[in-house]
């Protein structure tokens, strides 16, 4: 006995309606994949990356992990990221935090979650990097808030400095990296102004963003850039 046959249903019915579009759909999925964007995201079971950007399976390769680290140590992050650049040919990489995450939470407060301590040491890290601006504002859901907007704009740049990107950029492929931030409360998605397309652009652009200039952000609902 299946105790999740209601989620088999549920596949069934995803599948039919997608067939009723589009009869050739699945056929035409199972040949190749050829998306034109990398989303890294938070593996929080809130924020589902083809949705709330309105793409359908085949249009966003995804990585998603604990409060959307990129981490130079990490192999898994750093493959994804590689064969979406190298092989897929990718134009964008978006890396999309959310507000009220548990993750970024726990870095904030130095708490003992277990395991998962030492994943969000990487967080932890952006909290006393930027302890002083943090440590200003008074109301803890805004420090809480800008963390995760920290963390977001720090994962930007440790993309930027990953070999992957910078070799691409020498041998002229065109990838921009985008900073993002979802907001579960509204569904919406804003840009936390660090766009980053050459390397020279890489310490103007993350100043820009530490700063704040052209703030506050534009809320980006129609999906993300062609």
């Amino acid at each position: 006995m299946r105790i999740l046959s209601h989620l088999f249903r549920q596949n069934q019915e995803w599948a039919g309606n997608i067939r009723a579009q589009d009869p050739e759909f699945f056929q035409k999925l199972s040949c190749q994949q050829s998306p034109h964007y990398l989303w890294i995201g938070c593996s929080d079971s809130r924020v589902p990356a083809n949705q709330i950007v309105g793409l359908l399976p085949g249009e966003l390769f995804v990585h998603r992990n604990v409060a959307n680290v990129v981490a130079h140590t990490d192999l898994n992050c750093l493959s994804t990221m590689q064969y979406a650049v190298d092989v897929l040919k990718v134009k964008h990489i978006i890396v999309c935090g959310h507000y009220g995450c548990g993750g970024v939470r726990a870095a904030l407060r130095d708490d003992r979650l277990g395991l998962v301590d030492n994943w969000l040491r990487h967080v932890r890290d952006v909290y006393q990097k930027h302890e002083g601006q943090l440590t200003a504002i008074g109301e803890e859901t805004q420090r809480w808030d800008r963390l995760c907007e920290l963390n977001v704009i720090e994962q930007v740049l440790n993309v930027c400095q990953t070999t992957i990107v910078r070799d691409s950029w020498q041998r002229g492929q065109e990838l921009a990296v985008h900073g993002w931030i979802y907001r579960v409360q509204d569904g919406l998605l804003r840009d936390v102004n660090i766009c980053i397309t050459q390397p020279h652009e890489t310490g103007t652009a993350y100043r820009a963003a530490l700063s704040g200039e052209q703030r506050p952000a534009s809320r980006l609902s129609n999906g993300p850039p062609a």
